[in-house]
């Protein structure tokens, strides 16, 4: 046999054993987070918030990848204490405070966060908090990264808001009650001013940006940037000056809900102005301006022959509201004098005072 021939047998042979035939699918990579990097926290009130980002969870429960809660550890410090510290050093002195169970993992957002509620002795302290995930398996991640607090015990109570909310149309204002004392039931208040923070009513919590670009000195803010038909929930801060000249917030006043409806209708419109396009022609052009309102859906317009009949008696001319602001009357008899008024209308539906009489003879 040539070694040409014997070359083609086993290419046959190969394509036999190997052409065609499919392997099993590879299973999924698991890329489950073990650790994060990202853990942030503030001072609230009497307690500290920590938060970090939601690990992914695309691994099965019994995997050894499965996070399965997640422990919270705090460290108490002197705050002068060397920063630098290991994670056996703080593994063998930190306590254990509370976990984030299985549920809330499953059911989180893109964020995590879990309340660390103080007794604060009013000795300086610097707080040194990490966390670790726990496998199905009771198996430990690394620590994260270390996040270091130094709480304040002099920082305000919640203030107190009004469930008497003014809604006008363009405006929601609020009024609340000033903290009585310090979470630590001192006084006089250290109080800076106060954020407003406004939510959704869709939304499971306050939103994290306060609608006040700076403290607030007083006890009234007038929300002007919200739209009808929305339902909101508003709460107020109380803002005091922390460790290190930092601001630090109170907890959550109480909850307000406000739920504003458009009832407030456009302005007069101005009187209209009236003339005949042409001379001999048997119809009248009527002109008026527009409202200055941004809801405006449309106008009406309205005809008498009789300026002292009743208004709700004249004749309406247009069958669908006007979006222009003008009118072609081309309904009139020659010699015949001719009255008109406005009315707007909102989207809301809500209809203006007429406006005043504007009256031409038709050529």
């Amino acid at each position: 046999m040539s070694p040409r021939q014997l070359g083609s047998i086993l290419l046959v042979i190969t394509c036999l054993s190997g052409c065609g035939k499919r392997r099993p699918p590879l299973p999924p990579i698991e890329r489950v987070q073990q650790r994060t990097e990202l853990l942030s926290g503030a001072q609230q009130g009497n307690e500290v918030i920590l938060s970090w980002p939601a690990p992914r969870r695309n691994a099965p429960d019994s995997s050894v990848q499965s996070i399965r809660r997640i422990d919270v550890y705090r460290l108490a410090e002197k705050p002068g204490a060397p920063l630098a510290l290991t994670e056996d050093e703080f593994s063998a002195r930190a306590t254990l405070v509370g976990s984030v169970t299985f549920e809330q993992i499953q059911t989180a957002g893109d964020t995590l966060t879990y309340h660390d509620t103080l007794e604060l002795a009013g000795q300086p302290t610097r707080l040194r908090y990490a966390i670790r995930y726990v496998n199905a398996s009771g198996q430990r991640a690394a620590f994260s990264n270390f996040l270091t607090i130094e709480p304040a015990a002099r920082i305000a109570q919640a203030p107190t808001l009004s469930t008497d909310v003014k809604i006008l149309e363009d405006s929601i204002t609020l009024t609340w009650k000033p903290p009585a004392a310090n979470i630590d039931n001192s006084t006089p208040v250290n109080l800076l001013g106060y954020n407003v923070y406004r939510t959704d009513e869709s939304q499971a919590a306050p939103a994290n940006q306060a609608l006040n670009s700076a403290p607030i000195s007083g006890t009234t803010y007038a929300d002007k940037n919200f739209q009808f038909g929305n339902n909101y929930r508003y709460i107020v801060r109380a803002v005091s000056l922390g460790t290190g000249g930092a601001q630090v917030e109170s907890l959550n006043s109480n909850a307000v809900a406000v739920a504003p409806r458009d009832i407030f209708a456009p302005a007069q419109p101005e009187r209209p102005s009236i003339a005949a396009p042409e001379p001999n022609s048997a119809r009248l052009a009527i002109f008026f301006a527009a409202n200055k309102e941004t809801d405006i859906a449309g106008y009406n317009i309205y005809r008498s022959t009789d300026p002292d009949l009743p208004k709700q008696n004249w004749t309406k001319l247009n069958q669908s509201l006007l979006t222009r602001t003008t009118y072609q009357d081309d309904k009139v008899e020659s010699g015949k004098t001719y009255y008109y008024y406005i009315t707007a209308v909102d989207k809301a539906g809500n209809i203006s005072q007429p406006s005043e009489v504007g009256s031409e003879k038709a050529p």
